[in-house]
């Protein structure tokens, strides 16, 4: 039974994540700028394979013309494929609301990715640490600089 109740609320929660990035896709960012309070912006990237344009809705810290994104994909074994995009392809388009930004893609390291962790996970009260204890890999930190 206990399983059942947990594959449901698996279930639950990636439909009602489909169904916010669809909305916050789809309206052109008139709506599903925050989730649960949180800030959200739709990440534009070319394709690592295929170099088509590629959109995912993403929680964000912004710090003056700085914007850090986890790569958690909730604690999966793999990373996200908007990492490997932004890997291969560094220039992506950013857009939070209405508003679009170019920007260019980093990876952090050392001191800097521990400042922007710490950060991003208080803002989401813990989640991104509890999702690097269901995986091996170091979770990656990115810095997009708005052009």
């Amino acid at each position: 039974m206990k399983d059942l109740i947990k594959k449901f609320k698996r279930y639950s929660i990636f439909l009602f994540l489909f169904f916010h990035n669809y909305l916050y896709i789809y309206s052109d960012g008139r709506f599903g700028k925050f989730l649960n309070n949180r800030p959200c912006l739709i990440l534009h990237t070319k394709g690592a394979k295929t170099q088509i344009e590629r959109k995912n809705v993403l929680v964000f810290l912004k710090e003056g013309n700085e914007i850090c994104l986890i790569a958690s994909k909730g604690g999966n074994k793999n990373n996200p494929g908007w990492y490997h995009n932004l890997i291969k392809f560094q220039e992506c388009k950013v857009q939070i609301g209405r508003d679009t930004y170019e920007a260019n893609a980093r990876e952090v390291y050392d001191e800097e990715r521990i400042e922007w962790w710490e950060k991003m996970d208080f803002m989401n009260r813990g989640g991104y640490s509890s999702y690097q204890e269901l995986t091996r890999r170091k979770i990656p930190v990115l810095v997009l600089t708005l052009s």
